[in-house]
């Protein structure tokens, strides 16, 4: 089983790929409504991811955070300004030492290490995303979709209350992918937050079902052992911005 997170530069093919079919995935029309992203159609969605790609670039080149203006249009030739986008985060992530200090967000250490594996995550989901626009289903690779399940669960849940959101969470409860053997127990506290203890109910799913679920993308259940309740009522719950 392969450790998690991953070494800084091994996000980089990872990032590549994504971006790469992403931006693939971009062309033809535009006006398509993307589910389970409120009204956004495709071109407000690659509108959005490339302008988070130059946004976490300048953060990457600089180690400071910058203005955020995720919704600025590139004009008619999307796919393309898409493109370029994307090359900017790879060339500024290639050209950084992952241990140099950054700002982040997140229960992260403060240093540039932490927008590798943040892009990777945030195109994957938006992949997904993309995809759905045509109603068919993207294919992440499941270690990647497991370490975005380790990033909502270790990253995310702990920020989760600067987004105003509540978890509930009544006792234990452990996540488990079933095709790349990944597991993690998460507790109760204020918010939850991974730990050790006797869980009440186990969500067993494939990685990618697992990163969907927590990132409120489908209404696909998964299989759960135990405690039913507690296991759905935590899943059901919004975790990430």
């Amino acid at each position: 089983m392969t450790a998690l997170p991953l070494p800084p530069r091994d996000y980089l093919p990872h990032l590549r790929s994504l971006t790469e079919a992403f931006a693939a995935e971009a062309a033809g029309d535009l006006g398509n409504p993307v589910p389970y992203c409120g009204d956004w159609t495709k071109r407000d969605l690659v509108t959005h991811l490339g302008n988070v790609h130059r946004w976490a670039a300048g953060i990457v080149r600089t180690g400071e955070l910058s203005n955020q203006e995720f919704d600025v249009s590139p004009g008619a030739d999307l796919v393309p300004w898409y493109a370029e986008s994307a090359a900017e985060l790879l060339d500024a992530l290639d050209a950084a030492d992952p241990a140099d200090s950054c700002w982040v967000f997140g229960a992260a250490e403060k240093t540039k290490a932490f927008w590798f594996r943040r892009q990777v995550h945030e195109t994957a989901v938006h992949l997904v995303d993309l995809f759905g626009a045509r109603g068919v289903a993207a294919r992440l690779d499941p270690l990647i979709a497991a370490d975005g399940v380790h990033e909502v669960l270790g990253t995310m849940l702990p920020r989760v209350a600067r987004w105003k959101h509540e978890v509930p969470l009544a006792a234990p409860i452990t996540l488990r992918t079933t095709d790349t053997g990944h597991a993690w127990t998460v507790v109760p506290g204020e918010p939850p937050e991974l730990g050790a203890g006797e869980a009440v109910a186990t969500v067993a799913a494939a990685a990618q079902h697992l990163l969907v679920l927590l990132w409120n993308r489908t209404d696909a259940q998964p299989e759960i052992a135990g405690d039913e309740a507690v296991a759905k009522e935590f899943l059901a719950a919004r975790m990430t911005p």
